[in-house]
């Protein structure tokens, strides 16, 4: 299957491969630490897509200018379908990210995926690595007052 805007599992995988910045964990923890929250509140692919392009791209960036970059994806709404075992067509470049960043973490808002639930009369599967936040928007909040800057994918 080939996302809307033309990015395929492949390539997807291909873009989640490219920011693997050298050094080793002691020299990274010395480092300027920089803080993005990307939101994630559609479920259309091209959207799906550009949070790993994003994460993996700032990733980069951040790295040639020598700063450690901390990234949290936060899905709300349908958003969840993202980190949905179930649904998402990005199983294999979401595993590739997480593994190629360390500070990237992926949040599911508990709230959107109790509703889904009840609306599906299913229980919903996460992907490895997703952890739930009560409310996606509150999380995507309380990180903006700690600082964080904000993207909207």
């Amino acid at each position: 299957m080939i996302p809307a805007n033309g990015w395929s599992r492949r390539g997807l995988l291909a873009a989640a491969s490219i920011f693997t910045a050298g050094g080793t964990a002691a020299a990274k923890e010395d480092r300027l630490t920089e803080s993005v929250v990307i939101l994630i509140d559609s479920n259309e692919p091209y959207v799906m897509g550009h949070a790993i392009s994003y994460s993996a791209n700032l990733s980069k960036h951040f790295a040639e200018r020598g700063a450690r970059l901390l990234i949290e994806v936060v899905a709300n709404g349908k958003g969840i379908d993202v980190f949905r075992a179930d649904k998402t067509p990005l199983v294999e470049p979401l595993a590739t990210l997480r593994q190629s960043l360390p500070n990237l973490a992926y949040s599911v808002c508990a709230s959107s995926k109790s509703i889904a639930e009840a609306k599906e009369q299913i229980s919903i599967p996460l992907i490895p690595g997703a952890s739930l936040v009560p409310f996606g928007i509150g999380r995507v909040v309380d990180l903006q007052l700690k600082g964080w800057a904000y993207i909207h994918a």
